[in-house]
């Protein structure tokens, strides 16, 4: 058995597009792409390398299979940061319980956390969720998640709507 951590899970909503200045762009060479039908081992090293330090562990121990039929849905859309040439980070919309939206999962791996990557790659999220115009778009955070993550969702136009009290098993 593994570790336990008990966590609040924030859930946020946004009914509206935000109207916010963009985000700066990152720095170097960088290049915003979907990956479409990502290989599921691709996909598995951007969820673990962004997630470990924040105990993600719900696709962890997903069989390929099942996680294939997630990730190659044709109503989830992963999009992929590279900033010169290599994967920074990455964002998973989820369209398939429209006309609600979810950003699923986003996050920066840890050596380019701090460059303001996290405030752009939301900021993309947003605008390619708004392209379905679903009537709301949620997120969900917790206490486990980086400690900037609740103020950010907040600062472009999520607002919060639920808490829950959760225990996650590593």
């Amino acid at each position: 058995m593994g570790k336990t951590h008990k966590a609040i899970v924030t859930h946020l909503e946004m009914k509206a597009p935000p109207r916010l200045a963009p985000a700066p762009r990152p720095l170097g060479k960088y290049a915003l792409l979907r990956a479409e039908r990502p290989p599921v081992h691709f996909y598995r090293y951007l969820y673990d390398t962004v997630g470990r330090p924040y105990v993600w562990v719900s696709r962890r121990n997903i069989p390929d299979e099942a996680l294939t039929e997630i990730i190659h849905h044709d109503a989830v859309e992963i999009y992929v940061l590279y900033v010169n040439g290599a994967p920074v980070g990455y964002f998973e919309l989820d369209f398939r319980d429209l006309p609600q939206a979810e950003l699923s999962f986003l996050g920066i791996v840890p050596e380019y956390i701090e460059q303001g990557l996290g405030r752009f790659l939301l900021g993309e999220a947003i605008s390619l969720a708004w392209l379905k115009n679903p009537e709301r778009l949620i997120v969900q955070t917790c206490t486990l998640d980086h400690p900037a993550a609740l103020s950010l969702y907040q600062r472009m136009g999520f607002s919060p709507y639920g808490q829950s009290e959760v225990e996650v098993e590593e």
